[in-house]
């Protein structure tokens, strides 16, 4: 008996469905598998990103603070950098700078770490002659998880630790 065959199949044999499914697979799974390179990679760029363009400009700002301060104190608060009170040598929130005017008059800033309200943030503040302090004049930054000032053989120095942990000092010198 022979058995015919139509020319035109109306279907596909379960080896060409197993090769598709199994390409298909393949497919997904590199797919699957780049995504989380990406992933990887975009957290690792965020925790660098601190770093390489927040951190440098931290730097920049605070040590042309520093650099131009006559001299500093180390304090624990705003309020007690206002009423001159417990000065520290450790690390502290609060550094309070001052600068003599070109008519010799004595001005004072405060570079802050605190949280106002909306985060913790790095503000700095004119301290005006009537003592009185205001609001900040402005914000630093609010990226870092914390910041402190604290001195080393006479050097005061800032620590930055950073959204994912990272930590960078860097320095300061007085006039």
């Amino acid at each position: 008996m022979k058995i015919a065959y139509s020319k035109s199949r109306r279907g596909f044999t379960l080896i060409e469905l197993t090769v598709a499914i199994m390409v298909g697979m393949a497919i997904g799974a590199t797919v699957l598998a780049m995504m989380n390179q990406q992933i990887a990679f975009l957290k690792i760029f965020r925790a660098q990103s601190f770093l390489n363009e927040e951190a440098p400009m931290i730097s920049n700002h605070v040590t042309k603070l520093l650099s131009s301060a006559d001299r500093f104190r180390l304090h624990a608060s705003v309020a007690d950098a206002l009423a001159g009170t417990n000065p520290r040598l450790t690390d502290s929130p609060v550094v309070v700078l001052n600068y003599r005017q070109p008519d010799g008059v004595v001005r004072a800033g405060i570079l802050s770490f605190e949280n106002r309200g909306q985060g913790n943030a790095l503000y700095y503040y004119v301290v005006p002659t009537s003592g009185l302090l205001g609001t900040p004049q402005w914000s630093v930054t609010n990226k870092p998880a914390n910041v402190s000032f604290f001195m080393t053989a006479g050097v005061i120095r800032t620590r930055l630790t950073g959204p994912a942990g990272e930590e960078i000092i860097f320095s300061g010198a007085m006039q």
